[in-house]
């Protein structure tokens, strides 16, 4: 098996010892990185027959264009119910081509031209969201906080305090380079749970009663501008790996990311019991208190076209999604696995990882789900959007009403290409 994840490889070869005492089958793991190096390692070897036989995969992406280059198998009707059914029920088809897969495959610049609905690629490993805050426990506790903030208000108050101890390194650190970050990872879930679903999605909308350039819009705008004092100066020239670094270094109290954050803050000498981990707090007299966050599939295994013991691969795929061995794997790796860990999970994973998967727990009315986006304009880029509202916050060029006006105009445009 390869890897292009760091994190992952001393759980998978733990794993691995685990698989061949139970089965007698050996798997041996070997790691390629960065993404760039592995993808280019990945190509060189389906050249020359070279492949192993299973790959770590991102998940409903590079799978399917892996896929429909030939270089991995097809899973359709391989994976059972008894399989299938391990996994959280938001990401148990992850891999599979959907109707909707299948449409984007279609366009002239697809990088999966050729797979078919109803094909599988891959099946899902680790899971997560975006949209989870990173406290570091020491400065808080500087500033007399002793707990994660429960609400949106507390979350200002706690980053106020810290940042009123320590001006410098006090603020919140998130990679704005990436200028879709801010949009998607924190004002997007903020405003479903300050308007509910669809008075969100109405942000994006024809209407102008509704848009961002509505009394909503100006609102959850205007909360997002909360946070513009307290932006770690030059985090708008940060990448996400750097901002994280700016962290774990101790070079800001607060940090925005992902699930998978935690594992990169490890790499970076900061312990799990260094922070509280959190989802983004919803506003307390909000449409949706109890907002969840929606999980998504983040990486998968494929098998390879090539695979000369397909069977004991697919043996171990299936062995690393059963609930002990992807709690084990979790615990290790500091990434969440795919697979439902059920209530017994947080004696096993610890108060960082339990409070991750704690913030999946919602309804189909009260989670914000990051992959769906077809209430948004045709042709709709986060990326031109995440920079209109870099102008509002952190670099406060613009107000909350000036910065509506463009992301309505934004939308407009895109509606017109209809």
């Amino acid at each position: 098996m390869w890897t292009f994840k760091q994190s992952h490889v001393g759980a998978l070869r733990a794993a691995a010892t685990e698989f061949k005492k139970e089965t007698g089958i050996s798997v041996k793991v070997e790691v390629y990185t960065p993404d760039d190096a592995y993808t280019t390692k990945v190509q060189s070897a389906a050249k020359t027959n070279g492949l192993p036989d299973v790959l770590e995969v991102h998940s409903d992406g590079e799978d399917f264009v892996l896929g429909a280059a030939g270089v991995t198998a097809d899973l359709q009707d391989q994976v059972p119910d008894a399989w299938s059914g391990r996994f959280q029920e938001a990401i148990k088809g992850s891999g599979t081509v959907t109707p909707q897969k299948f449409k984007e495959s279609q366009a002239k610049d697809s990088t999966f031209k050729g797979v078919e609905e109803g094909q599988r690629f891959s099946v899902p490993l680790t899971a997560g969201t975006f949209g989870i805050v990173y406290a570091n426990k020491r400065k808080l506790a500087d500033a007399g906080i002793t707990k994660a903030p429960a609400t949106w208000e507390e979350f200002l108050a706690a980053v106020e305090a810290t940042h009123h101890k320590d001006p410098k390194t006090g603020g919140i650190s998130l990679g704005l380079k990436v200028k879709s970050t801010g949009l998607t990872w924190v004002l997007q879930p903020l405003a479903f749970a300050q308007l509910g679903k669809q008075a969100y999605w109405d942000l994006f909308g024809k209407d102008k009663a509704g848009d961002f350039g509505s009394a909503n819009g100006t609102k959850v705008l205007s909360m997002y501008d909360q946070l513009t004092p307290y932006w770690m100066p030059g985090t708008q020239t940060l990448s996400i790996d750097e901002a994280d670094q700016a962290f774990a270094q101790g070079k800001s109290a607060f940090a925005v990311g992902g699930t998978f954050t935690l594992a990169f803050l490890q790499q970076n000498d900061m312990k799990a019991d260094d922070v509280f981990a959190f989802g983004l707090p919803a506003p307390k007299g909000g449409a949706v208190p109890d907002r969840a966050l929606g999980p998504l599939a983040l990486t998968g295994l494929s098998l390879t076209a090539t695979s000369e013991q397909p069977e004991n691969a697919k043996k171990w795929m299936e062995f690393l999604s059963g609930t002990d061995v992807a709690a084990r794997f979790a615990k290790e790796s500091a990434d969440l696995p795919a697979t439902e860990l059920g209530a017994d999970s947080a004696k096993v994973l610890g108060p960082a990882l339990t409070a991750m998967i704690e913030s999946f727990d919602g309804t189909g009315e009260t989670t914000y789900d990051p992959s769906l986006n077809d209430f948004r304009p045709p042709g709709y880029d986060q990326d031109v959007a995440g920079e209109v509202l870099t102008n509002l916050s952190p670099l406060g060029r613009e107000t909350p009403a000036q910065t509506g006006a463009k992301l309505r105009e934004l939308n407009s445009d895109y509606w017109a290409t209809q």
